[in-house]
């Protein structure tokens, strides 16, 4: 099983003690956001193929990277390195120490390890596409011969909160967002794609199949594959992966949790409320089994958790 950790939060930035406390016992819970089903996922080696780390922030998880090669885990980074101004982002690090740590992890674990991701592409009256054009040079320049993949997409406006979070931002920090049509995407993304190339990177696209062109392809950011070349021997996968067909992810396991990231990044899916995430988070406990029980269980009630235990997929 590959284990995802995580695309509903960023465990390496938030929650490293949570998760070395975790890979300890063997095991964590999993709460399905969905209908709060809570799940046990094993966490011990011959369980484990392999772990898909999600972050913004890797710099106080890379003492854990060692504790997960010395047990033999193989492991991939998908680090978002985005660049952008404090109005969109406003609890992210500085790029420089990002493109350093990205660095340190190709030379220390190998070039397979670690995938840039460039993601959201949000167009606003700060960050347009001459923005990006040159920020995305500037960036794959700093990354180049670190990492040989780069995974994009453009901000998904299909969510309500994410659009709901997205005006307040805009109001509150005097900018204005824009959805350029789609011919347009595509066509920059072209442009991207010959920037990246030129730095040996491949430039790939996460889950948008309507903005693939010559050039750009169809990223798996949960890659059975790339696991395989880190780890030096056969990994199996099977599709499709956490968001069905739209996806070429390998199936995986997510034991992350919804509104417990604290970076607040205005464009951001997974969070409802930067106020929701901070009070989850100060009720956060690093020894319990998951990251966040299951916000409607009476856990004093007898009985209330084998109720809503689950041994078969999550969804």
């Amino acid at each position: 099983m590959i284990i995802s950790a995580s695309s509903r939060t960023d465990i390496p930035a938030f929650y490293g003690e949570w998760f070395q406390n975790r890979l300890d016992a063997g095991y964590c819970l999993s709460v399905n956001p969905f209908n709060g089903a809570v799940y046990r996922i094993g966490l011990q080696r011959h369980e484990v193929e392999g772990f898909v780390f999600w972050t913004k922030n890797l710099g106080p998880f890379l003492p854990r990277l060692r504790v997960l090669t010395d047990r033999g885990f193989p492991f991939v980074i998908q680090y978002t390195i985005n660049g952008y101004p404090r109005r969109l982002e406003p609890s992210v690090g500085p790029a420089e120490s990002a493109c350093e740590h990205m660095r340190f992890v190709s030379r220390t674990y190998g070039s397979k390890v670690g995938v840039w991701r460039y993601d959201p592409i949000l167009l606003t009256d700060l960050t347009d596409f001459d923005f990006h054009r040159t920020n995305f040079a500037g960036l794959a320049g700093e990354l180049a011969g670190a990492v040989d993949e780069v995974v994009v997409s453009y901000a998904s406006l299909a969510y309500r909160k994410a659009r709901r979070n997205l005006d307040l931002a805009a109001r509150r920090g005097g900018f204005r967002w824009d959805d350029p049509d789609d011919d347009r995407k595509q066509a920059f993304l072209s442009e991207l794609a010959v920037i990246a190339a030129g730095h040996e990177m491949t430039l790939r696209l996460c889950a948008q199949p309507k903005y693939l062109s010559p050039g750009v392809r169809e990223a798996s950011c949960i890659d059975a594959g790339r696991l395989a070349q880190v780890a030096g021997h056969p990994i199996s996968g099977w599709k499709p992966g956490h968001r069905g067909k739209q996806c070429a992810c390998d199936y995986s396991r997510d034991i992350g949790a919804y509104d417990t990231c604290l970076h607040g990044c205005v464009y951001c899916y997974a969070l409802s409320d930067l106020r929701v995430s901070r009070a989850l988070h100060r009720q956060h406990d690093p020894l319990a089994e998951w990251l966040l029980p299951p916000r409607r269980v009476d856990r004093k009630k007898p009985g209330a958790l084998s109720q809503l235990f689950c041994c078969d997929r999550e969804y």
